[in-house]
């Protein structure tokens, strides 16, 4: 009797739970295109006395124009930028600038500095001394290896005359965010070296070099093949991590970007920033620190109602970027062309500059 029961009472709920089902989902509403119509707020603000330009460094957001905010359709709504993309394209690649070659490593220092560790060893270098505060690493004296003799281009038989031999590490901050450089060198001792030796920024010669870049590329492959067995080293917590380019603001606008490179180094960046950024170079001088460009707006640079009978416009001469040096410090900084008379455009020019930088 009891079962009985229970299908009579079991019966009539299932089908009221049928019927309740089938309009279920006209009663939720479809949220998912709402954020296409939200309007625009107002930029948030960080509280009155403190300052924002590390918190802007440190949560980049990218620019998005006007005309690219309007109304979307379903089919439209565009696939969210991979942040990552153009800087893992570029891990472990070797760099070179002057007489400079270094390593671009996607990574942080700390998580670094273990590898080339282990590199060190594995190649026969050893480790006799290191600084992670200084960012410097030096292996024992090659000479008595034969493997590491085969590394640095000794010759193979090893002779009482010949000088004594060192590879010493530098590891740094890269100049762009979350980045690391690392560079290697071949270093000769002399009778009055001892301990671990201080950085030699002095002129090489293009074999110096080549060894240098060679010594890179093997460490690159070395370090690619160990990606997923990363580890962070303690010891290079205290090694300096502070940015190596920094927006400088006031009343909330940037007004320069102070850069912590030799002048080279930062010459060349700048030049990179401004290819990245579609910026047209219309000339340099780089005697006087000078970049002459066209930083127009869309709207100043359409050539007119007819513009599809007409050729590209030519860039024109419209803000000038000057590097210089200032208290010590590298600055680039912005202005509007004497003899332009459109909007002043000079903090967004800075603030371009300094996404593609850092």
């Amino acid at each position: 009797m009891k079962s009985v029961k229970a299908k009579k009472i079991v019966g009539p709920a299932l089908g009221l739970m049928c019927v309740l089902a089938l309009p279920a989902c006209s009663f939720v509403e479809d949220r998912s295109e709402r954020y296409v119509d939200a309007p625009e707020r107002d930029p948030l603000k960080v509280p009155q006395g403190l300052d924002d330009d590390r918190l802007g460094q440190a949560l980049a957001i990218r620019d998005v124009r006007p005309a690219s905010a309007q109304r979307m359709f379903s089919s439209e709504i565009p696939k969210p930028p991979d942040m990552t993309a153009e800087i893992l394209d570029e891990n472990y690649v070797v760099e070179e600038l002057d007489d400079q070659a270094w390593l671009l490593v996607n990574d942080v220092p700390g998580r670094v500095w273990p590898v080339v560790m282990a590199w060190m060893n594995e190649r026969g270098l050893g480790v006799a001394d290191d600084n992670a505060q200084l960012g410097l690493m030096q292996s024992e004296v090659v000479n008595f290896s034969k493997r590491a003799r085969q590394l640095v281009e000794l010759d193979s038989d090893a002779n009482a005359g010949e000088a004594k031999v060192l590879v010493q590490a530098r590891i740094t901050p890269g100049v762009r965010r979350k980045t690391t450089e690392i560079q290697l060198r071949r270093r000769e001792l002399s009778s009055a070296d001892s301990g671990l030796l201080g950085w030699d920024d002095a002129d090489r010669t293009e074999q110096q070099l080549a060894l240098s870049k060679r010594l890179l590329a093997d460490l690159g492959d070395f370090m690619r093949n160990r990606d997923d067995t990363k580890s962070y080293s303690r010891a290079a917590l205290g090694m300096t991590s502070d940015p190596r380019v920094r927006l400088i603001s006031e009343n909330e606008q940037p007004v320069a970007i102070r850069l912590d490179l030799e002048y080279d180094r930062a010459w060349a960046e700048l030049r990179r920033a401004l290819a990245e950024a579609e910026v047209p170079v219309v000339d340099l001088d780089r005697s006087e620190g000078q970049f002459y460009v066209d930083f127009r707006s869309e709207d100043e640079r359409k050539p007119g109602f007819f513009s599809w009978f007409a050729d590209d416009p030519k860039p024109e001469y419209t803000f000038n970027v000057r590097l210089a040096e200032r208290d010590g410090s590298l600055l680039v900084t912005a202005a509007r062309a004497p003899d332009y008379d459109g909007s002043d455009r000079s903090s967004a020019l800075l603030s371009k500059l300094f996404d593609y930088l850092y």
